[in-house]
Protein backbone atom coordinates (compact mmCIF):
# COMPACT_ATOMS: atom_id res chain seq x y z
CA UNK A 1 0.00 0.00 0.00
CA UNK A 2 1.08 3.59 -0.53
CA UNK A 3 1.43 6.33 1.58
CA UNK A 4 -0.11 8.81 -0.77
CA UNK A 5 -3.66 9.66 0.48
CA UNK A 6 -6.37 9.00 -2.37
CA UNK A 7 -9.86 9.23 -2.58
CA UNK A 8 -13.37 8.10 -4.19
CA UNK A 9 -15.88 10.36 -5.40
CA UNK A 10 -19.08 8.64 -6.36
CA UNK A 11 -21.95 11.12 -7.89
CA UNK A 12 -24.91 9.14 -10.19
CA UNK A 13 -22.87 7.37 -12.41
CA UNK A 14 -23.34 3.83 -10.57
CA UNK A 15 -26.61 2.32 -9.67
CA UNK A 16 -26.36 3.03 -5.36
CA UNK A 17 -25.96 -0.67 -4.78
CA UNK A 18 -22.78 -0.53 -7.08
CA UNK A 19 -21.55 2.24 -5.28
CA UNK A 20 -21.27 0.42 -1.74
CA UNK A 21 -19.40 -2.05 -3.50
CA UNK A 22 -16.97 0.63 -5.13
CA UNK A 23 -16.84 1.95 -1.42
CA UNK A 24 -16.18 -1.25 -0.08
CA UNK A 25 -13.51 -2.27 -3.13
CA UNK A 26 -11.97 1.23 -2.79
CA UNK A 27 -11.36 0.66 1.06
CA UNK A 28 -9.98 -2.38 0.18
CA UNK A 29 -7.52 -1.75 -2.01
CA UNK A 30 -6.15 1.27 0.33
CA UNK A 31 -8.00 4.59 -0.38
CA UNK A 32 -8.51 6.58 2.14
CA UNK A 33 -12.06 8.37 2.03
CA UNK A 34 -14.90 7.55 -0.33
CA UNK A 35 -16.88 11.35 -0.80
CA UNK A 36 -20.80 11.60 -2.14
CA UNK A 37 -21.49 14.40 -4.60
CA UNK A 38 -24.66 16.03 -4.17
CA UNK A 39 -25.43 17.23 -7.58
CA UNK A 40 -28.43 19.00 -10.00
CA UNK A 41 -31.42 17.29 -9.01
CA UNK A 42 -30.73 13.63 -8.90
CA UNK A 43 -29.32 11.92 -6.02
CA UNK A 44 -28.99 13.50 -2.29
CA UNK A 45 -25.77 12.76 -0.63
CA UNK A 46 -26.79 11.55 2.83
CA UNK A 47 -28.46 8.69 1.34
CA UNK A 48 -25.08 7.00 0.12
CA UNK A 49 -22.90 8.47 2.76
CA UNK A 50 -24.89 5.82 5.17
CA UNK A 51 -25.21 3.18 2.83
CA UNK A 52 -21.09 3.38 2.27
CA UNK A 53 -20.79 3.96 6.30
CA UNK A 54 -22.14 0.79 7.30
CA UNK A 55 -20.42 -0.88 4.85
CA UNK A 56 -17.07 -0.05 5.07
CA UNK A 57 -14.87 -0.18 8.46
CA UNK A 58 -12.37 2.40 8.28
CA UNK A 59 -12.44 4.72 5.45
CA UNK A 60 -13.77 8.34 5.84
CA UNK A 61 -17.26 9.04 4.14
CA UNK A 62 -17.54 12.82 3.02
CA UNK A 63 -20.45 15.03 1.62
CA UNK A 64 -18.53 16.70 -1.39
CA UNK A 65 -20.58 18.84 -0.86
CA UNK A 66 -24.13 19.83 0.35
CA UNK A 67 -25.29 23.46 0.21
CA UNK A 68 -26.15 25.20 3.22
CA UNK A 69 -29.35 26.54 1.91
CA UNK A 70 -31.58 23.81 2.01
CA UNK A 71 -31.73 21.82 5.29
CA UNK A 72 -32.67 23.78 8.52
CA UNK A 73 -29.65 23.97 10.65
CA UNK A 74 -30.90 21.66 13.20
CA UNK A 75 -31.86 19.04 11.16
CA UNK A 76 -28.03 19.63 9.47
CA UNK A 77 -26.76 18.88 12.89
CA UNK A 78 -28.74 16.13 13.88
CA UNK A 79 -27.98 14.55 9.99
CA UNK A 80 -24.30 14.49 10.64
CA UNK A 81 -24.90 13.47 14.47
CA UNK A 82 -26.20 10.30 12.97
CA UNK A 83 -24.53 9.73 10.37
CA UNK A 84 -21.39 9.75 12.87
CA UNK A 85 -23.20 7.54 15.24
CA UNK A 86 -22.85 4.99 12.27
CA UNK A 87 -18.81 5.69 11.78
CA UNK A 88 -17.76 7.23 14.46
CA UNK A 89 -14.82 9.72 13.55
CA UNK A 90 -15.27 8.86 9.89
CA UNK A 91 -17.86 11.20 8.74
CA UNK A 92 -16.85 14.49 6.67
CA UNK A 93 -18.93 17.20 6.27
CA UNK A 94 -18.59 18.71 3.18
CA UNK A 95 -20.44 22.05 2.29
CA UNK A 96 -20.88 24.52 -0.64
CA UNK A 97 -22.81 27.96 -1.18
CA UNK A 98 -24.83 25.68 -4.45
CA UNK A 99 -25.04 27.13 -7.78
CA UNK A 100 -27.16 29.13 -10.31
CA UNK A 101 -29.21 28.36 -12.29
CA UNK A 102 -30.17 25.30 -10.49
CA UNK A 103 -30.38 27.32 -7.05
CA UNK A 104 -32.46 29.91 -8.57
CA UNK A 105 -34.94 27.48 -10.74
CA UNK A 106 -35.60 25.93 -7.03
CA UNK A 107 -36.27 29.26 -5.43
CA UNK A 108 -33.48 29.84 -3.70
CA UNK A 109 -32.26 33.45 -2.76
CA UNK A 110 -28.31 32.78 -2.90
CA UNK A 111 -27.75 36.53 -1.79
CA UNK A 112 -24.67 37.03 0.33
CA UNK A 113 -23.30 33.73 0.35
CA UNK A 114 -20.76 34.48 2.40
CA UNK A 115 -22.51 36.03 5.40
CA UNK A 116 -24.88 32.71 4.72
CA UNK A 117 -21.78 30.57 4.89
CA UNK A 118 -20.14 31.53 8.05
CA UNK A 119 -23.58 31.70 10.19
CA UNK A 120 -23.64 28.05 8.50
CA UNK A 121 -20.39 26.83 10.26
CA UNK A 122 -20.27 28.55 13.34
CA UNK A 123 -23.99 27.23 14.41
CA UNK A 124 -23.29 23.69 13.14
CA UNK A 125 -19.76 23.67 14.69
CA UNK A 126 -20.89 24.51 17.89
CA UNK A 127 -24.03 22.23 17.91
CA UNK A 128 -21.89 19.36 16.83
CA UNK A 129 -19.52 20.43 19.60
CA UNK A 130 -22.92 19.80 22.02
CA UNK A 131 -23.55 23.21 23.03
CA UNK A 132 -26.48 24.84 23.79
CA UNK A 133 -26.77 27.23 21.16
CA UNK A 134 -28.66 30.66 20.88
CA UNK A 135 -27.70 32.59 17.77
CA UNK A 136 -29.40 35.47 16.29
CA UNK A 137 -28.02 35.81 12.78
CA UNK A 138 -29.27 37.52 8.96
CA UNK A 139 -29.79 33.53 7.92
CA UNK A 140 -29.91 31.50 11.02
CA UNK A 141 -32.01 32.26 14.26
CA UNK A 142 -32.17 29.67 16.62
CA UNK A 143 -33.03 29.93 20.24
CA UNK A 144 -31.44 27.65 23.33
CA UNK A 145 -31.17 24.47 20.93
CA UNK A 146 -28.68 21.87 21.17
CA UNK A 147 -28.52 18.24 20.22
CA UNK A 148 -31.20 16.24 21.90
CA UNK A 149 -29.06 13.00 22.71
CA UNK A 150 -31.13 10.80 25.38
CA UNK A 151 -30.18 7.83 23.89
CA UNK A 152 -26.57 7.32 22.64
CA UNK A 153 -23.26 9.34 23.17
CA UNK A 154 -23.16 13.09 24.54
CA UNK A 155 -19.63 13.75 23.73
CA UNK A 156 -18.51 16.09 21.52
CA UNK A 157 -18.76 14.93 17.79
CA UNK A 158 -15.36 14.89 15.85
CA UNK A 159 -16.88 15.51 12.14
CA UNK A 160 -15.01 18.45 10.89
CA UNK A 161 -16.54 20.77 8.53
CA UNK A 162 -14.85 21.71 5.17
CA UNK A 163 -16.17 24.07 2.22
CA UNK A 164 -16.40 23.35 -1.46
CA UNK A 165 -15.11 26.98 -2.16
CA UNK A 166 -14.63 28.23 -5.79
CA UNK A 167 -14.18 31.38 -5.64
CA UNK A 168 -11.41 33.92 -4.22
CA UNK A 169 -13.41 35.45 -1.68
CA UNK A 170 -15.39 32.11 -0.50
CA UNK A 171 -12.01 30.65 -0.48
CA UNK A 172 -10.57 33.70 1.82
CA UNK A 173 -13.50 32.80 4.03
CA UNK A 174 -12.80 29.00 3.98
CA UNK A 175 -9.38 29.56 5.09
CA UNK A 176 -10.60 31.96 7.89
CA UNK A 177 -13.39 29.41 9.56
CA UNK A 178 -13.07 25.85 7.60
CA UNK A 179 -11.32 22.81 9.05
CA UNK A 180 -10.40 22.17 5.42
CA UNK A 181 -10.98 23.21 1.38
CA UNK A 182 -13.12 20.63 -1.16
CA UNK A 183 -10.92 22.20 -4.03
CA UNK A 184 -13.01 22.07 -7.34
CA UNK A 185 -12.83 20.14 -10.45
CA UNK A 186 -12.80 20.82 -14.11
CA UNK A 187 -9.73 23.11 -13.41
CA UNK A 188 -6.38 23.51 -14.61
CA UNK A 189 -3.68 22.53 -12.13
CA UNK A 190 -2.36 26.61 -11.97
CA UNK A 191 -6.21 27.53 -10.80
CA UNK A 192 -4.67 25.89 -7.65
CA UNK A 193 -2.14 28.44 -7.43
CA UNK A 194 -4.60 31.59 -6.43
CA UNK A 195 -6.77 29.05 -4.32
CA UNK A 196 -3.74 28.68 -1.95
CA UNK A 197 -2.96 32.41 -1.99
CA UNK A 198 -6.80 33.21 -1.07
CA UNK A 199 -6.56 30.31 1.61
CA UNK A 200 -3.30 31.45 3.12
CA UNK A 201 -5.06 34.74 3.54
CA UNK A 202 -8.05 33.85 5.20
CA UNK A 203 -6.00 31.28 7.15
CA UNK A 204 -3.49 34.18 8.63
CA UNK A 205 -7.02 36.39 9.59
CA UNK A 206 -7.36 33.56 12.26
CA UNK A 207 -3.94 33.09 13.30
CA UNK A 208 -3.45 29.52 11.40
CA UNK A 209 -1.50 28.56 8.53
CA UNK A 210 -2.46 27.17 5.31
CA UNK A 211 -1.14 23.87 7.04
CA UNK A 212 -3.94 23.69 9.70
CA UNK A 213 -6.29 23.78 6.28
CA UNK A 214 -6.84 20.20 4.59
CA UNK A 215 -7.17 21.01 1.07
CA UNK A 216 -8.58 17.16 -1.02
CA UNK A 217 -9.30 18.09 -3.99
CA UNK A 218 -12.27 16.45 -6.70
CA UNK A 219 -10.39 15.78 -10.03
CA UNK A 220 -12.01 13.96 -12.77
CA UNK A 221 -10.50 10.81 -13.35
CA UNK A 222 -11.05 9.06 -17.18
CA UNK A 223 -8.55 5.97 -17.35
CA UNK A 224 -8.50 3.46 -19.94
CA UNK A 225 -5.39 1.82 -22.26
CA UNK A 226 -6.98 3.48 -25.22
CA UNK A 227 -6.22 6.83 -25.04
CA UNK A 228 -8.82 8.24 -27.51
CA UNK A 229 -11.27 6.42 -25.68
CA UNK A 230 -10.29 7.77 -22.10
CA UNK A 231 -10.96 11.11 -23.82
CA UNK A 232 -14.34 10.37 -25.66
CA UNK A 233 -15.17 9.68 -21.91
CA UNK A 234 -14.17 12.66 -20.21
CA UNK A 235 -15.72 14.69 -22.90
CA UNK A 236 -19.36 13.63 -22.40
CA UNK A 237 -18.93 14.47 -18.85
CA UNK A 238 -17.57 17.69 -19.33
CA UNK A 239 -19.64 19.23 -21.90
CA UNK A 240 -22.47 18.50 -19.73
CA UNK A 241 -20.63 20.78 -16.85
CA UNK A 242 -19.62 23.37 -19.14
CA UNK A 243 -23.22 24.42 -19.55
CA UNK A 244 -24.93 23.89 -16.73
CA UNK A 245 -22.52 25.07 -14.11
CA UNK A 246 -20.92 28.21 -15.16
CA UNK A 247 -19.01 28.44 -12.16
CA UNK A 248 -17.00 25.30 -13.19
CA UNK A 249 -16.36 26.83 -16.95
CA UNK A 250 -15.26 30.84 -15.13
CA UNK A 251 -12.94 28.48 -12.86
CA UNK A 252 -11.55 26.63 -15.76
CA UNK A 253 -10.98 29.38 -18.41
CA UNK A 254 -13.10 28.48 -21.20
CA UNK A 255 -13.81 30.54 -23.83
CA UNK A 256 -17.28 32.15 -23.07
CA UNK A 257 -18.14 31.55 -26.71
CA UNK A 258 -17.63 27.82 -26.33
CA UNK A 259 -19.76 27.74 -23.55
CA UNK A 260 -22.79 29.77 -25.46
CA UNK A 261 -22.94 27.25 -28.02
CA UNK A 262 -22.87 23.91 -25.69
CA UNK A 263 -25.80 25.72 -23.78
CA UNK A 264 -27.92 26.26 -27.27
CA UNK A 265 -27.98 22.83 -27.90
CA UNK A 266 -28.45 21.44 -24.32
CA UNK A 267 -31.74 21.11 -22.67
CA UNK A 268 -31.98 20.75 -18.69
CA UNK A 269 -32.13 18.09 -18.24
CA UNK A 270 -29.62 17.70 -20.63
CA UNK A 271 -30.38 14.16 -22.90
CA UNK A 272 -27.81 11.88 -24.20
CA UNK A 273 -28.73 12.50 -27.43
CA UNK A 274 -27.63 16.49 -26.83
CA UNK A 275 -24.64 16.18 -25.14
CA UNK A 276 -23.59 13.78 -28.15
CA UNK A 277 -24.23 16.76 -30.25
CA UNK A 278 -22.64 19.69 -28.43
CA UNK A 279 -19.52 17.24 -27.72
CA UNK A 280 -18.03 18.41 -30.92
CA UNK A 281 -17.20 21.91 -29.23
CA UNK A 282 -14.87 20.36 -26.80
CA UNK A 283 -11.68 19.85 -27.80
CA UNK A 284 -9.10 17.09 -26.50
CA UNK A 285 -6.33 19.95 -25.22
CA UNK A 286 -9.60 21.20 -22.99
CA UNK A 287 -9.85 17.96 -21.93
CA UNK A 288 -6.59 17.28 -21.39
CA UNK A 289 -5.71 20.57 -19.53
CA UNK A 290 -8.66 20.04 -16.87
CA UNK A 291 -8.84 16.61 -15.84
CA UNK A 292 -6.80 13.45 -15.17
CA UNK A 293 -7.31 11.75 -18.71
CA UNK A 294 -5.64 8.79 -20.60
CA UNK A 295 -3.37 5.90 -20.02
CA UNK A 296 -2.93 4.80 -15.98
CA UNK A 297 0.22 6.39 -16.50
CA UNK A 298 -0.82 9.57 -17.99
CA UNK A 299 -3.57 10.02 -15.34
CA UNK A 300 -1.07 9.76 -12.42
CA UNK A 301 1.04 12.26 -13.77
CA UNK A 302 -1.91 14.66 -13.90
CA UNK A 303 -3.25 13.69 -10.76
CA UNK A 304 0.57 14.57 -9.37
CA UNK A 305 0.01 18.17 -11.28
CA UNK A 306 -2.44 18.98 -8.84
CA UNK A 307 -0.63 17.90 -5.64
CA UNK A 308 2.32 19.56 -6.44
CA UNK A 309 0.32 23.02 -6.73
CA UNK A 310 -1.27 21.94 -3.05
CA UNK A 311 -4.22 19.36 -3.12
CA UNK A 312 -3.75 17.51 -0.08
CA UNK A 313 -5.50 14.32 -1.83
CA UNK A 314 -7.12 13.51 -4.77
CA UNK A 315 -10.24 12.81 -4.93
CA UNK A 316 -10.81 10.80 -8.35
CA UNK A 317 -14.34 10.70 -10.31
CA UNK A 318 -14.16 7.60 -12.34
CA UNK A 319 -15.49 7.76 -15.73
CA UNK A 320 -15.38 4.47 -17.86
CA UNK A 321 -14.09 1.96 -15.84
CA UNK A 322 -14.52 2.63 -12.03
CA UNK A 323 -12.19 -0.50 -10.45
CA UNK A 324 -9.50 0.15 -13.34
CA UNK A 325 -9.21 3.28 -12.35
CA UNK A 326 -9.20 2.13 -8.44
CA UNK A 327 -6.62 -0.35 -9.09
CA UNK A 328 -4.82 2.19 -11.00
CA UNK A 329 -4.01 4.23 -7.71
CA UNK A 330 -4.15 1.68 -5.30
CA UNK A 331 -0.62 2.35 -4.94
CA UNK A 332 -1.28 6.21 -4.85
CA UNK A 333 0.05 8.18 -7.84
CA UNK A 334 4.18 8.85 -6.49
CA UNK A 335 6.39 8.25 -9.90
Amino acid sequence: MSNDCVALYLQDAHPLREGIELAKYAEEKGFDAVWQAESRLVRDAIVPMAAYAAHTERVKIGSGVINNWTRNIGLLASTFLTLDDLAPNRIICGIGAWWDPLARNVGIDRRKPLQAMRETVEVLRRLLNMENVTFHGEFHTVNGIELDVIHGRREPRHVPIYIGATGDKMMELTGEIADGAVLNYCVPPEYNDVAMAHLKRGAEKAGRSIDDIDRPQLIVCSVHEDRDEAIRGAKMLLTQYLAQQPHIAKASGVDPEIVRRIQSILGWPATKEQIQEAMQFVDDELVLRITATGTPDEAKAKVREYVARGATCPILYPLGDARLMIDTFSDGYSA
